[in-house]
């Protein structure tokens, strides 16, 4: 399912294939049967689960290749053997923030010449609708341009898959800060708690990027991720939750003002992180513009059965 070689299998090199996406993301390569490759990189050191990964990518079928982001000529070398480079280096600013570092794997790519497509790390909120951003977290969507500008600079084919929040982060919490799974009493509500918010699982989101990533369709787009059924308020994720578990639970609603009072006696990444939260909870940013069927993954893609929220959160029960 390439679009040069007439259903030869496309090359795929998956950077950051060790991370929380990147590595469902080498998964749905794999199963879409893409022939794949991981880059291994010589400063995972001893990172003993980070190398027991890579083995088990290797026992399903992929290729290791070894790089490193101080070794240009062994970039080069990697991306020469595929045909399209996935990258997930991770953005978030409570984790790794390796979003520049992407700057000298279009470089590679360049030098390269023979790549047919780049995907780079996105997947969130579009980076070309979020000038307007708060920082520090508007570092995140600035750092993404860089990126984008000079992929279009160098003339490179890509794709920019966005537009979602992962459910890991955003769903199984009820979009609680500084936790993970549901609260159990009480819950906060932003604004009115009805502004649309899109969740995906990062399983689906990863089947996304493996399907578009040799589509002529989306050659030189963005592709927006936005699954009609979870597409939700965050007043209608919390009463699935309620339904699911037959108890209701406390709400407060936290106005705008209430939600940034104090912002500037955070931590940096917890500061990053209230903005990102604002500006889809309370702007709207992932649901306020249009977008065409020919531009949405789940219309592209409906042999894909994404996960809703329903059933996503059932394990929490």
């Amino acid at each position: 399912m390439t679009e040069t070689n007439f259903g030869e299998k496309t090359r795929v090199l998956v950077v950051g294939g060790t991370g929380s996406l990147g590595r469902r993301i080498v998964s749905a390569c794999l199963a879409e049967g893409h022939e794949t490759y991981v880059l291994q990189r010589p400063e995972i050191g001893v990172d003993l689960e980070k190398v027991q990964l890579l083995l088990s990518f290797k026992r399903l079928g992929a290729h290791l290749v070894e790089g490193s982001f101080s070794d240009h000529q062994s970039l080069v070398s990697a991306v020469k053997q595929v045909d399209v480079v996935v990258s997930a280096m991770s953005g978030v600013h409570f984790r790794t923030h390796n979003i520049p570092v992407q700057l000298k794997l279009v470089e590679a790519i360049k030098e390269a010449g023979n790549v047919k497509r780049f995907l780079p790390s996105e997947f969130g909120m579009d980076p070309s609708r979020m000038g307007h951003a708060m920082p520090p977290g508007s570092e995140t969507f600035e750092q993404k341009m860089e990126v984008r500008n000079a992929i279009e600079a160098a003339g490179i084919p890509h794709t920019y898959l966005v537009g979602a929040c992962f459910a890991a982060y955003f769903g199984g919490n009820l979009s609680q800060m500084g936790t993970l799974v549901p609260p159990k009493k009480r819950v906060d509500i932003y604004g009115d708690g009805n502004v649309k918010v899109i969740f995906v699982d990062e399983d689906d989101m990863a089947k996304y990027t493996a399907k578009t990533l040799n589509d002529p369709r989306t050659m030189n787009k963005t592709v927006y991720v936005r699954p009609a059924d979870n597409i939700l308020t965050h007043l209608e994720l919390v009463q699935i939750w309620e339904k699911l578990t037959g108890k209701v639970l406390e709400k407060t609603y936290v106005s705008a003002h209430d939600f940034l009072a104090d912002i500037e006696d955070k931590e940096i990444a917890h500061q990053a992180g209230l903005g990102h939260f604002y500006h889809i909870y309370y702007e709207g940013c992932l649901t306020d513009h249009e977008v065409g069927d020919d531009e949405e993954a789940s219309k592209l893609y409906p042999e894909v059965k994404y996960t809703r929220m329903d059933e996503y959160l059932k394990i929490f029960v």
